[in-house]
């Protein structure tokens, strides 16, 4: 691990494997750079991979206020560790975040987006538009574990049964202790729809990645984002849901960037 200093002082830390052509990993909400560890390893077998802590994460540092833009600070300062560009993967919220970061202009090379989870209108309910201050409000009330548990129940919409499992699990004092990062991602994530004038701007070669045993309604999502953007594709996973495995993902990355 090594860590390097974002343009507002916040300390950014990562994980450097292999050697090759510069792919940067970005990870989604509720998680740090451990959930890409795996894919990380693998893609070192040809890139040099960087896999980092998104701030208020892991070993990275944090800033009192959240703005998105220091988010693309923090990954203008792995790029330059870099080399000054590189690939660029993200998965879900993390996928957006990369998405619109590529559309306001950072040095990225190709962009590979694993299931963006944006919601088009009538293919399922919206989180409220007032999510992050959800967040925020169970965190300030010391209540990190009711904002961890919301995330899971309202948010990502899993069943009761697994909520409970996951409450008396060993990692969940881990979501605990990110879940103040909930609302970096609900506010990355904005109302959920696509933004297709951002989109649009991506001036890159762009796959979007899709499970195929994922819900319908990220299917059509990821088929919208395709849409607007001006070079993008497709692809479908077999097999595949929102937690992909690495040993799938990998080859298909690496087919892609090269």
């Amino acid at each position: 691990m090594d860590k390097v200093t974002s343009a507002d002082g916040t300390a950014i830390a990562y994980d450097r494997l292999g050697d090759g052509p510069a792919v940067v990993l970005v990870c989604g909400g509720s998680v740090d750079r451990l959930s890409n560890a795996p894919l990380a390893a693998l893609l070192a077998e040809k890139y040099t991979v960087y896999n980092y802590d998104r701030r208020g994460r892991g070993d990275s540092g944090d800033a009192e206020v959240y703005e998105m833009e220091r988010e693309f600070e923090d990954l203008d300062a792995i790029f330059a560790v870099a080399g000054g560009s590189a690939h660029l993967y993200g998965t879900s919220s993390g996928a957006v975040l990369a998405l619109l970061a590529t559309a306001a202009g950072r040095p990225v090379n190709r962009l590979a987006l694993w299931e963006p989870p944006f919601i088009l209108e009538g293919t399922r309910e919206r989180p409220p538009a007032n999510t992050a201050d959800i967040y925020r409000d169970f965190v300030a009330k010391g209540r990190r574990d009711q904002a961890a548990e919301y995330f899971m129940a309202e948010v990502v919409g899993l069943p009761p049964e697994f909520v409970e499992m996951a409450k008396a699990s060993p990692w969940w004092p881990a979501q605990e202790a990110i879940a103040h990062t909930l609302a970096y991602d609900a506010t990355v994530m904005g109302d959920y729809s696509v933004p297709t004038e951002t989109v649009a701007a991506v001036a890159v070669q762009t796959q979007v990645l899709t499970g195929g045993a994922s819900d319908e309604w990220m299917r059509l999502g990821n088929e919208a984002v395709v849409k607007s953007l001006s070079d993008g594709s497709h692809r479908t996973l077999p097999g595949q849901q929102h937690n992909v495995d690495a040993a799938v993902l990998a080859p298909a990355l690496k087919e892609f960037f090269a």
